[in-house]
């Protein structure tokens, strides 16, 4: 998309939203591309399925977690 697709979707400035994409940039899940005036901005998916992993590894973590919470609760409620 262009930069000023992106900023019409949002209630901020054209200026922050360029400063928003500039650090997904630094972190690399975007990139940006310019073609004559118009730049262009694409999401890069890798970066993404590894956080989306490292938040499966700790969604299950604080699973088991919440599971022991409910339990030591239910416990105390029932005393």
């Amino acid at each position: 998309m262009r930069v000023t697709d992106i900023a019409r979707l949002f209630d901020i400035s054209l200026n922050s939203v360029s400063k928003h994409i500039k650090v997904l940039e630094a972190c690399g899940l975007v990139t940006r591309r310019t073609e004559w005036r118009e730049h262009l901005i694409e999401v890069q998916m890798a970066p993404l399925s590894e956080i989306d992993q490292w938040f499966a590894e700790l969604r299950s973590i604080w699973a088991l977690r919440l599971d022991a919470l409910e339990a030591a609760l239910k416990e105390d409620d029932n005393d």
